[in-house]
C-alpha cells in the first residue's frame, strides 16, 4: 500500500463513523477491488480497522471513528510503517504524506516509525520482466529480522545458501527490502555488505550487542547499487538500439524492466536499451519486431539478427 494511500484512508475513517470500499475507491479515485485490499492490509497490519457485514456493512475504526493515533501499541505501530514502507521510487508527495503519519504519532513511537521508513524499502519493480511486482510471502523470521533492523540489534544469522550449504555468521542488520515474492536483509558482515533472502534464514540470535550502522548509509541509494548489480549479471548482453515509437508498449510488454527507454532519436523513433541474458535468445526477442527495431551496437547482436533473417528466409522461401 502507498502510503498517501493509507494517510487518506485513515483520516477518511477518522472524518467519517463508516466508509464503504465503493466510497473509498471514490475519493481515492481508484478501483473498489484496490480500496478492499487496502482495507484489509490495513487490518492485518494492526491498525484497529474492523468491517461490518450486511446491508448497512462498511468499515470502521475502533471506537465509532473516533479513535486517533494514539491508539496504536509498538508493535502495531512498526506493522503500520512497514506496509506503508516507502518505495525505492518514492514521490516527494509519498514522502511527505510518511513525515506527516509521523507526526500524528504519539511521541514514543516517532523515533522507532522513522527508523522504520529509513530501513525499509518497498522494490515495487519486481524480479519479474513482464508481470507486475507480486505480494511478498512472509518467511518464518520476518518479525524477528524487522524488530532487529529497526531497533538496531546485531544477530547471529544462521542461513542456508542456494546450494544447500548452511553457515552461521554475525551481521550487523542495515535494512529490509521486498522485491518480488521475497523479503531480503542487507546487512555489513566480516566479509563487507551482504545481502540475504529472508526465507533462506533459518534461525536469528541476538547476541545483546548494538548494531553499527555506517554514517551516512541510506537504504534505498544501496538497495539501487545492490538491484543494478544483480540485474547486471542476470542479464549482461546489451543491445543499443532505435525502436518505431508506435511499437513502445509492445516493447515494453515483451521486454519487461530489460527495456531501459532514452530520448528520441529521429522523428518517430526512440533510442533504447535492451538487455538479455544470452546473445542468440535477445537476437530473437527483437527479431519478432521486425523492422521496427534498429539495433547499432554491438556487433554480435547485429550479426546475429543477420543470421536469423538468413534461416527464416531460406525456410519460408
Amino acid at each position: 500500500m502507498r502510503a498517501d494511500r493509507l494517510v487518506a484512508i485513515l483520516n477518511l475513517l477518522q472524518v467519517r463513523s463508516q466508509v464503504t470500499a465503493l466510497e473509498v475507491a471514490d475519493e481515492l479515485e481508484g478501483s473498489e477491488r484496490t480500496a478492499r485490499r487496502d482495507l484489509e492490509a490495513l487490518g492485518q497490519a494492526g491498525v484497529p480497522v474492523y468491517s461490518l457485514q450486511g446491508r448497512n456493512g462498511g468499515w470502521r475504526l475502533a471506537g465509532g471513528g473516533k479513535t486517533d493515533l494514539s491508539g496504536l501499541t509498538a508493535e502495531e505501530t512498526r506493522a503500520l510503517f512497514l506496509v506503508a514502507g516507502p518505495s525505492s521510487a518514492a514521490s516527494p508527495a509519498v514522502r511527505a504524506a510518511v513525515r506527516k503519519l509521523v507526526r500524528a504519532l504519539p511521541e514514543p513511537f516517532r523515533e522507532a516509525a522513522d527508523a522504520t521508513t529509513e530501513r525499509v524499502v518497498v522494490d515495487r519493480s519486481g524480479w519479474d520482466t513482464r508481470s507486475p511486482n507480486r505480494q511478498p510471502r512472509t518467511p518464518p523470521f520476518l518479525d524477528e529480522m524487522q524488530r532487529c533492523v529497526i531497533e538496531g540489534r546485531q544477530v547471529s544469522l544462521g542461513y542456508v545458501a542456494r546450494d544447500g550449504a548452511s553457515t552461521t555468521r554475525i551481521v550487523e542488520p542495515l535494512g529490509l527490502a521486498s522485491k518480488g515474492a521475497h523479503w531480503y536483509l542487507v546487512a555489513s558482515t566480516e566479509a563487507g555488505m551482504r545481502t540475504f533472502r529472508v526465507d533462506r534464514v533459518s534461525s536469528v540470535e541476538e547476541t545483546g550487542a548494538t548494531a553499527t550502522r555506517p554514517d551516512g548509509f541510506d537504504l534505498s541509494d544501496a538497495w539501487q547499487l545492490i538491484t543494478d548489480k544483480v540485474d547486471d549479471m542476470r542479464t549482461p548482453v546489451v543491445a543499443n538500439a532505435s525502436i518505431n515509437a508506435e511499437l513502445l508498449q509492445v516493447a515494453k510488454w515483451i521486454f519487461g524492466t530489460r527495456l531501459r527507454i532514452g530520448p528520441p532519436s529521429s522523428p518517430g523513433w526512440i533510442s533504447v536499451e535492451v538487455r538479455g541474458a544470452h546473445l542468440r535468445a535477445l537476437a530473437g526477442e527483437i527479431a519478432g519486431l521486425g523492422n521496427n527495431v534498429v539495433v547499432h551496437d554491438p556487433a554480435q547482436i547485429r550479426a546475429a539478427l543477420r543470421e536469423i533473417g538468413e534461416e527464416l528466409v531460406s525456410a519460408y522461401s
